[in-house]
């Protein structure tokens, strides 16, 4: 008997020092709205996006992840979910139950392969949210989130054995190897991917914009505001979607993107794309090279959270 699938990514919850200074970049700056906000805790929307929230930050003393959240489609699929990953060994943080957060829903949490808390909820009521217009440079939703593994070959087999995650396409290089696996659990390319480093790590969350007007306007409003650009404007060929990596104010890296790729289960098949060739990096030439520098700000720092499940 099969194992349900995860529907979708929901949000990604951050913690960080400097809680203020956080949620002024991703409200005035970034362009998400703070729905709730209480005692050092903002659960920040995107307009366009039915979810709750997108991103939850809280103030801490140390920078961490504080958990990943996916959906499932029903409640008995996380129940199922729940024994399934008990009965395989997996720690988990707190047994199916009532989510008391905007939204609600029924749900849990576990340690994944590495130590990340990761959120599995169904039943999360609908946010009232609103079609972004053309030219606003503001988030349409969460469009998928990258992890650093020091061991992503198991990091990649923990996710598709126990959550139904596919792969996409990979990439390569001639003298290092596979690096970056692309894994989806529904029509996008990619809703999660797993890439190659030193430490488990946020490498980057990434958020859809409307159309390529919005995404390059949302580019230049940051770089007009004085927000270090990592990489970009440009295309990847992994995914056909655009990149712009910005740092938020605590070094996490953040992208805008918009046209991911919809994919046909029945006739894709994964690509091994070599990232030594220009074009793989970004089809368009646009972007500044991909270096070792550019590298090395996406290893972020180490992840403070593994194995720690966040307090609230």
């Amino acid at each position: 008997m099969s194992v349900p699938a995860i529907t979708h990514l929901r949000h990604v919850d951050l913690a960080v020092p400097d809680f203020a200074t956080q949620l002024d970049f991703y409200t005035h700056t970034w362009g998400l709205s703070a729905e709730h906000t209480e005692n050092g805790l903002a659960f920040l929307a995107a307009e366009g996006s039915p979810e709750n929230y997108i991103v939850r930050l809280r103030q801490a003393g140390d920078k961490r992840i504080d958990l990943i959240a996916f959906g499932a489609a029903s409640v008995a699929d996380v129940d199922v979910l729940a024994a399934r990953l008990a009965a395989d060994g997996v720690t988990l943080v707190s047994e199916p139950g009532i989510i008391d957060t905007p939204g609600g829903g029924y749900g849990f949490r576990f340690f994944d392969n590495e130590g990340r808390t990761v959120e599995i909820s169904a039943d999360v009521a609908i946010r009232t949210h609103r079609a972004v217009e053309a030219g606003e440079s503001i988030p349409v939703r969460l469009s998928h989130v990258v992890i650093n593994s020091p061991q992503p070959e198991q990091t990649r087999a923990f996710y598709e054995r126990h959550l139904g995650f596919r792969l996409s396409d990979t990439l390569m290089h001639p003298r290092m190897g596979e690096m970056m696996w692309f894994l989806r659990i529904n029509q996008w390319h990619h809703s999660m991917a797993i890439a190659r480093g030193p430490h488990p790590s946020l490498h980057h969350a990434s958020f859809e914009m409307r159309d390529i007007d919005s995404y390059m306007r949302g580019t230049g409003r940051l770089l007009r505001a004085g927000v270090e650009k990592i990489w970009g404007p440009g295309r990847h060929m992994a995914g056909n979607n655009t990149f712009s990596y910005f740092l938020d104010p605590h070094g996490n890296t953040v992208e805008y993107t918009t046209e991911l790729e919809l994919i046909d289960e029945d006739t894709w098949h994964p690509h091994l794309y070599d990232f030594s060739q220009p074009e793989v990096s970004d089809q368009w030439g646009t972007a500044n090279q991909m270096n070792e520098f550019v590298a090395q700000r996406s290893f972020n720092d180490v992840d403070k959270g593994l194995f720690v499940a966040p307090p609230v």
